[in-house]
């Protein structure tokens, strides 16, 4: 009986594991409601650029900057999403054109976002990555009678080229859609 006596003594109460254990459940919550100041430290810490700055770089500035600049970080004041600097890496000696056009350059970024978010830039030499060439827009033909005239009034040719293959399908297709093989 000594080796089966609980570490609590004789004297202490047993435990109600029900009364101490919390009640599972609830609603789901986003890993950001979790640990909210991970995702800040580590974006604040490697100046995270938001994707889309990125990836339209080259709509954002043009390709003739894009090509010899690129976006590194977008750092902020503290506590603050307005006044930033834009960090770039820039080819060789275009540092220092990229310097000459720095205000056109700040000016198209917080067009871009929509506010005043990059009050200045901050440019730094080395190896900026040969953007990959784009694929040619599809062929502009003429859209065809038959499809009507609501696709000609669009300006952007990927777009009308995607509608009318769209158009084409649905026209050259026979009752309704089949989602799956019956037997």
């Amino acid at each position: 009986m000594d080796g089966a006596m609980s570490k609590r003594g004789p004297s202490a109460p047993p435990v109600n594991r029900a009364s101490v254990e919390k009640p599972r459940g609830g609603r789901a919550r986003s890993v950001a409601e979790l640990l909210p100041d991970a995702g800040r430290a580590a974006f604040r810490r490697f100046g995270f650029v938001q994707s889309a700055v990125v990836s339209r770089w080259g709509e954002i500035v043009g390709p003739r900057y894009a090509g010899v600049s690129t976006p590194e970080s977008i750092r902020f004041p503290q506590g603050e999403r307005t006044g930033g600097t834009l960090n770039l890496v820039v080819r060789g000696a275009h540092a220092t054109m990229m310097q000459h056009i720095a205000p056109e350059v700040i000016e198209r970024v917080n067009r871009f976002f929509g506010y005043a978010a990059v009050a200045r830039v901050q440019i730094r030499q080395g190896d900026v990555p040969v953007p990959a060439p784009r694929a040619a827009p599809p062929s502009l033909r003429p859209v065809p009678v038959e499809l009507g005239a609501s696709l000609r009034t669009i300006a952007d040719p990927e777009l009308k080229a995607v509608l009318e293959a769209l158009a084409a399908g649905v026209a050259a297709s026979r009752g309704a859609p089949v989602m799956g093989v019956e037997e």
